[in-house]
Order: C-alpha cells, then structure tokens, then sequence
C-alpha cells in the first residue's frame, strides 16, 4: 500500500476522537486515519491492556492485518493485529492541525533561497564570481 499522508488543508481534526469500528471495513478505515494522524494514538485490545504511540506502518491486506507502532516510554516497535484492537483513539496532540501544505512549502522555498544567497556569497568571497 502506498504512503497516503495527506498533504492539503484538513478540513478538521481527528485529536480528541474515540472510534469504536463495527465490523472489519470500520476497522480499516479507522487505522488508516490513524495512520494518517500526525500525533500519538492509544488502542484499546481485546486483552484488555491499552497501548499509547505514534503508528507509523500498516499492512491491511493478508490474512492476518496488523499494523506497526512505536509505543509511548518503549524503546523499539510493537506489532499489532487488527483483529486484537477494540478502539482507537486520537489521544496525542496533532503536530500538524492548523498547519498547510502550502506554508511548510513556503518555508522550505525561503530556506532554499537563503542558502543559495549564501552559497553565492561565499563564492564571491573566493572570488569564484
């Protein structure tokens, strides 16, 4: 599957959100929307436990889906499949809620632009121009 990050204006945020999926179909598309959520998520799983992080992967596809995150306070990845989780909730601040795409390409221009101004100056110091 394909890195589906959304890049345009976010019509509103999913910080806050609780789902509580129904069936398979509901599941999927709620982790996909985690997986597109920019901050920290929390899972409820069937075991019971509670499990706080940042999901950065997910195979949806296959016998037995699961997804990839980093839990909250633990070193290296945790593996969960779909079938174990009960809920999904958008419990991190969303580190990119209010920002565009259009001003981070902004900024990305202006920083391109001050180091070609520099690069330019250092080169006439050198008296390369």
């Amino acid at each position: 599957m394909t890195d589906s990050k959304q890049h345009g204006p976010e019509a509103y945020s999913l910080e806050g959100k609780v789902f509580r999926p129904a069936n398979p179909k509901e599941l999927a598309e709620a982790v996909e929307r985690a997986f597109d959520y920019r901050g920290d998520i929390t899972l409820m799983l069937s075991s019971g436990e509670t499990v706080e992080g940042y999901l950065f992967n997910r195979t949806p596809t296959g016998s037995r889906p699961f997804l990839q995150m980093f839990p909250k306070g633990v070193s290296g990845e945790r593996v969960i499949e779909y079938a174990e989780i009960l809920s999904i909730s958008f419990s991190g601040k969303d580190t990119a809620s209010g920002k565009s795409w259009e001003a981070w390409v902004e900024k990305k221009e202006s920083q391109r632009q001050a180091e070609a101004e520099q690069a330019a100056a250092d080169a006439k110091a050198r008296g390369h121009l």
